[in-house]
């Protein structure tokens, strides 16, 4: 798609608390690992990546307030969004349920172009939004500011409320396949037929494979598997489901048969497998 490195992306992506085994090891999810160091920071600078969120937002230890800065930053940068996404689909489902009910706040906040409620108190967050908001001066970056965004949304329809507010927007992007695809109908209906791009699964153990046809339409995605990532076994499926399934019924890559199913079986390179 041309056009992509002119603009930015908007996705909703958060962090969650750490937490501490009885033997006082750190555990936190793999995500949170990720977006806490200096690799994903690094790579949200390179002009393919860049983000409407400032750092401090996605870093943000409350979920809640991460949200509303993710969303009030997107909306004040509206028209430089280009691509739309979270990790799930059903993330970018809650942002959108978010601003259904919050959006009178955030309008109100895009034009005095600060945070004035106690809706964000943390405060790198809180600083690094109301710098944001000065640069663009409230006004969604070159056309357009609180009273579109507050028409918009009073409109009692939100059929396409995604391209309507982001009229840029090329794709929605995140994970749309197994799981996430009960969601399908409700991102077309939000999103007015944009193409939902999956380019890759995973899970918190590895990444499974990529997505080598991304604007291929939902029901015909298939991931290639990357066997760099973890040591790969594979299960035969339909066997008797009140037995166990036996080590020794699994059976490598190679060993794999066109037109047959099977669970996938992990083992990470530290040494988990699932």
């Amino acid at each position: 798609m041309d056009g992509l490195e002119d603009g930015k992306g908007l996705y909703f992506l958060f962090v969650k608390a750490e937490t501490r085994t009885p033997s006082g090891l750190v555990a936190r999810p793999v995500l949170t690992s990720y977006y806490n160091s200096d690799w994903f920071r690094r790579q949200a600078e390179v002009p393919s990546n860049r983000y409407t969120s400032p750092m401090e937002t996605i870093v943000c230890p409350d979920s809640t307030e991460s949200m509303y800065c993710q969303l009030l930053c997107g909306l004040v940068q509206r028209h430089q969004v280009v691509r739309i996404g979270a990790v799930f689909a059903s993330g970018l489902l809650r942002a959108i349920s978010f601003l259904e009910k919050r959006w009178p706040e955030l309008v109100a906040d895009m034009g005095s172009a600060t945070l004035c409620g106690s809706a964000v108190t943390d405060p790198a967050a809180r600083r690094a939004v109301e710098e944001l908001m000065l640069k663009y001066g409230g006004g969604g970056g070159g056309g357009g500011g609180a009273e579109e965004v507050a028409a918009e949304c009073r409109n009692p329809s939100w059929h396409g409320i995604i391209p309507r507010l982001w009229p840029r927007a090329k794709y929605i992007d995140g994970i749309i396949t197994g799981s996430m695809a009960q969601y399908v109908p409700a991102l077309d209906y939000y999103s007015d037929g944009l193409p939902l791009v999956s380019t890759f699964y995973a899970s918190s153990e590895c990444y499974f494979g990529i997505n080598l046809t991304p604007l291929a339409p939902p029901s015909a995605v298939t991931y290639t598997l990357l066997p760099n990532m973890a040591y790969f076994e594979f299960l035969p499926a339909g066997g008797n489901e009140n037995q166990e399934p036996k080590v020794h019924d699994l059976i490598d890559l190679v060993d794999v048969e066109i037109g047959k199913e099977y669970e996938l079986v992990i083992t990470t390179y530290t040494g988990i497998f699932s």
